[in-house]
């Protein structure tokens, strides 16, 4: 093969391989967000509700602020066994890719570079150990008091994922 084709395959591989890290690196990034709900129920109901909703949820109530009228709620976010599977997978198809690349520029070394492959469980390690961690909701419930009086805002901050099946499970009227 032509060394400028074997050059630029090397590079383009690289960029992937740089790519790949960032893709792991993203897997355990915070996705905080928040959201606002609204209902006309009274907050004596909207409370017990979501108390019951996040208690099957493996979250627990760590903090009551009654001035700012909010909850705390905290639990631990277990990892995913096909996301560090997947991850694992990842990273070993990419320094596969990287191995191939390295044995046509070094073909003398050949034997050496399948040690590569060793490194492919880091990335599941990786995720494993970060991904796994206490999180937090923040849940506060307001009045609104310029349209419709009998409106509640309800606040919640907590994670992207959380929130979604937050909006999916639990309705309000």
């Amino acid at each position: 093969m032509d060394s400028p084709i074997v050059t630029s395959t090397f590079f383009l591989t690289l960029l992937m391989m740089v790519g790949l890290v960032f893709f792991i690196r993203a897997s355990v990034k915070d996705r905080t967000e928040e959201i606002e709900l609204s209902t006309s129920e009274s907050e004596d109901s909207i409370l017990p509700k979501l108390q019951k909703y996040f208690d099957e949820r493996a979250y627990k109530v760590i903090a009551v602020d009654a001035l700012s009228n909010q909850v705390t709620f905290q639990g631990f976010v277990q990892p995913s066994l096909f996301m560090g599977i997947f991850l694992s997978f990842l990273s070993a198809l990419g320094l596969s890719c990287l191995i191939l690349v390295l044995f046509m520029l070094f073909p003398q070394m050949s034997q050496l570079f399948w040690l590569l492959l060793l490194l492919a469980p880091i990335a599941g390690i990786f995720y494993w150990q970060k991904a796994g961690r206490l999180e937090r909701v923040l849940l506060s419930i307001n009045q609104n008091n310029s349209d419709n009086p009998t409106q509640n805002i309800i606040r919640v901050t907590g994670h992207r994922d959380e929130l979604i099946q937050l909006r999916q499970n639990v309705s309000f009227e």
